[in-house]
């Protein structure tokens, strides 16, 4: 575990970019990697920690050892009320525990390199401007939306969000087409579908990138979030994200 001890980020941009990297790696653990998550959180451990590190990646481990630790601790015990809730309720307060955790860890650096108030307001601003992991993670952004016709309306807006040109059938592979597919839609569809965003990363709808439309939850994701490619979408007839494949009774 690396704690963020390798390097300090000084600045309110690297201490943001410390902020997105540590966000991106737990909101794939509470999605797209959420079935190893729940096997890892047994609460026949002891106390565990969810971390997420600047790189992207993530870790269920025991709290630092050190007092006071080299950074501030996450929310202890995560896996003690795995069983005791359901799934998604447990996967949310584990979400809400993560969003407090990277503030405070974000605020540290600001904290210990002296940010003014200035620089503290320019942080939060830039954090805020992102969804929360509990918002990525419950699906609660899209209400939030400023075109919230656009997001809500999923089952209406599969065919206006699916490929031109090609059959319902591969609606679900929408926006992963080439510019110069059709060239002349792709500002409206940029403005149309802006708001809309990854429920594995959070990060908003890009018409340059392949993604896919979960059948079962209508949420939509980066192909390279959900590890589905183009050509094997194309092969899928109902397309089942992480979290609804993972569903099902817990004892």
């Amino acid at each position: 575990m690396d704690g963020g001890a390798a390097y300090n980020p000084r600045t309110v941009e690297e201490v943001f970019r410390d902020f997105k990297g540590r966000r991106a790696g737990m909101i794939r653990a509470l999605t797209a990697d959420v079935e190893e998550f729940y096997q890892l959180c047994d609460p026949e451990k002891e106390n565990l920690c969810l971390y997420g590190f600047p790189n992207e990646q993530w870790e269920v481990n025991l709290p630092a050892e050190e007092v006071p630790p080299e950074l501030p601790e996450p929310a202890l015990g995560i896996n003690f009320a795995r069983d005791g809730m359901q799934e998604k309720d447990w996967l949310s307060l584990v979400a809400v525990h993560s969003d407090a955790w990277l503030l405070a860890v974000a605020f540290y650096f600001g904290a210990r390199f002296g940010f003014d108030k200035s620089d503290r307001k320019r942080l939060f601003t830039m954090i805020n401007d992102l969804p929360t992991i509990f918002e990525v993670v419950t699906g609660s952004v899209k209400k939030q939306g400023k075109d919230k016709s656009s997001v809500s309306n999923n089952s209406s807006n599969k065919s206006k969000m699916g490929p031109r040109g090609r059959g319902s059938e591969s609606s679900k592979l929408s926006k992963g087409l080439a510019k110069d597919e059709d060239e002349g839609l792709d500002e409206e569809d940029e403005e149309e579908h802006g708001e809309t965003l990854c429920g594995a990363c959070g990060e908003n709808y890009a018409s340059d990138e392949f993604w896919i439309c979960c059948d079962i939850c209508e949420k939509w994701f980066h192909g390279k979030c959900v590890k589905i490619t183009p050509a094997r979408a194309e092969h899928i007839k109902q397309y089942k994200c992480p979290s609804c494949s993972n569903k099902r009774a817990r004892p």
